[in-house]
């Protein structure tokens, strides 16, 4: 038998399991199927490889199955099927991650892929190490050949054992990448010209937290592409819901789970080597002072009145600036207890009230705090009508992505110059579209 075969998600290592050979040199990119095929021989008379048994066994049972009045038990049912487990599913959120280069790791990765829990092998290393090449040498014209070049950097490894296969245990993909460091400086390559390599290794080096992973997705999810950050602790006690998908970058397949553990899958599926722990419980009185311990930077964006004020008080006490953003006409906060460890909080805007003396508040007075927290007349005139409406035409806040979208721009712009030592003061400042894309501020000038 003869057959081609890809390779992109390792298609032909899996037909080398039932007895398939590659043809040595017979790799070649096809347009078509936009990656390198390559052409397999097979003796049907030496077996099915590892699978010969099954192939065997499957060989006598499969006339009966194929045969014309035989419908599987499953067709003629109408029951709903039984429950899946999906605990392992809603609760797994760190990657496991092996060296092929160390035995242990070898022979771990070895079973797993005999193991069946691999639903999908990614394995383009061969374009990462052109990457890598590339950004270490950008005057290389875009055809010329890398082959030498590609051959030094695997230093006599094969491509199967150089760098890291990471398993991503909440899909079942194991991808093949880089190595930290190479990894790290080809995936913020192109921040170059904006952010240097010194400054990005100084942001790597950061901790940040972030409370509230709802708005705060953003912001984590654009610290993690922008390289801000190594390190995270993550917290919020809500699960993801149906009308979230208004606005929190995930799927329906997240349903159900934890928002701190969707931020912390999606960071690590942009990079596997950052370190993040997670609060499941949210910011509480009893994990409150671990949360922030040892954090650069704080990152506000919970809807809780106690745990708003609490946050900044002890980061105020360990000297720990506090960025928030409001998704309401581009509101964004910036208090540097870094640099001004008496500074009231909130800008003094809710007076003398520690979170203590929130439980003893009322409802309306806690409504009037949020507002003062807000500062009522500068709301955008949608999100005031919006406050008499809750509860009766309104299930909760209006929020929209596009706000939230911004709200974790800014939040990264404001992390970055705050963590790089860049001009950054305390204070509200608003970025609001409504007054920003105006006929008046129309730089092109009229046309008509």
């Amino acid at each position: 038998m003869i057959g081609t075969s890809g390779t992109k998600d390792g298609q032909h290592q899996f037909h080398e399991r039932f007895g398939f050979r590659c043809v040595d040199g017979t790799r070649r990119y096809v347009e078509h199927y936009t990656e390198d095929v390559v052409i397999m021989f097979h003796d049907a008379a030496g077996g099915a490889g590892e699978y010969d048994d099954l192939v065997t066994r499957m060989r006598d049972e499969f006339p009966a199955l194929a045969a014309v009045d035989h419908v599987p038990a499953i067709a003629t049912s109408h029951r709903r099927p039984a429950k899946l487990d999906r605990r392992q599913d809603a609760t797994s959120w760190q990657p496991v991650l092996f060296t092929p280069t160390v035995a242990a790791d070898r022979e771990a990765l070895t079973a797993l892929l005999d193991s069946g829990q691999v639903r999908e092998v990614h394995d383009t290393i061969d374009a990462q190490i052109d990457e890598l090449i590339r950004s270490r040498e950008p005057w290389l014209k875009p055809d010329e050949d890398l082959a030498q070049r590609r051959d030094d950097q695997l230093g006599g490894l094969s491509d199967w054992e150089y760098g890291t296969w990471v398993l991503y245990p909440w899909s079942g993909r194991l991808v093949h990448v880089l190595p930290r460091e190479e990894f790290r400086l080809v995936r913020t390559d192109r921040n170059r010209g904006k952010i240097e390599r010194p400054q990005q290794r100084t942001l790597l080096g950061k901790k940040v937290g972030v409370v509230g992973l709802s708005v705060g997705n953003s912001a984590a999810v654009t610290f993690a592409l922008e390289g801000i950050g190594g390190k995270f602790k993550l917290a919020d006690f809500d699960e993801f819901g149906l009308s979230n998908l208004n606005r929190l970058r995930a799927g329906v397949h997240h349903l159900g789970v934890n928002k701190a553990v969707i931020s912390a899958r999606q960071m690590f599926e942009i990079d596997p080597y950052l370190d993040i722990e997670i609060f499941t419980d949210g910011l509480t009185r009893q994990n409150l002072k671990e949360f922030v311990d040892g954090l650069d930077l704080l990152v506000e964006e919970c809807d809780t009145p106690y745990a708003k004020i609490a946050a900044r008080e002890e980061a105020r006490r360990h000297g720990i600036p506090v960025v928030m953003d409001c998704n309401d006409r581009g509101m964004l906060d910036v208090e540097r207890f870094d640099e001004e460890p008496h500074r009231p909080l909130l800008h003094g805007l809710i007076g003398d009230v520690s979170a203590d003396a929130l439980e003893t508040l009322t409802r309306q007075q806690k409504v009037d705090l949020i507002l003062a927290m807000v500062d009522a007349d500068r709301i955008s005139p949608e999100l005031r009508a919006s406050f008499d409406e809750l509860g009766k035409t309104l299930s909760s806040w209006p929020q929209l992505a596009s706000g939230v979208a911004l709200g974790g721009a800014l939040t990264a712009e404001v992390a970055r110059r705050i963590l790089l030592g860049g001009d950054c003061v305390s204070g509200r400042f608003y970025v609001d579209f409504a007054e920003l894309i105006t006929p008046a501020a129309n730089t092109a000038g009229s046309f008509v």
